[in-house]
C-alpha cells in the first residue's frame, strides 16, 4: 500500500471516530443551569471541538497503528477476511 493509500486509509478512519467521538464529553446548557437566550437546552455550554479533535486524532492513530501492524507486520490483507455474501458466478 502506497503512501496515498495510507494516507486515504487515515482519513476515513478518522472521519468515522470523529463522529463517534464529538458527543462525549459534552455538556450541554441545561446541564450547568445557564441557557443562553434564543437557543435551546441542549445546545453545547461552550466550545468542545478542540478537545474531541486532539481525541479523535488520537484515537485514529491508535486504530491506524493497529491496522498498519496487521498489515505489514503480520502479513494479513484484507483479501484474508471471510466473504459473508456468498458469490454467484
Amino acid at each position: 500500500m502506497g503512501w496515498l493509500s495510507l494516507l486515504a486509509v487515515f482519513f476515513i478512519i478518522w472521519w468515522t471516530v470523529l463522529f463517534a467521538a464529538i458527543p462525549f464529553g459534552l455538556r450541554t446548557q441545561d446541564e450547568d443551569g445557564e441557557v443562553t437566550l434564543g437557543t435551546t437546552e441542549s445546545a453545547p455550554r461552550g466550545p468542545h471541538m478542540l478537545r474531541a479533535l486532539i481525541r479523535t486524532t488520537i484515537i485514529a492513530l491508535i486504530i491506524f497503528g493497529i491496522l498498519y501492524f496487521v498489515t505489514r507486520g503480520l502479513g494479513w490483507s484484507f483479501d484474508d477476511i471471510p466473504r459473508i455474501v456468498p458469490t454467484f458466478d
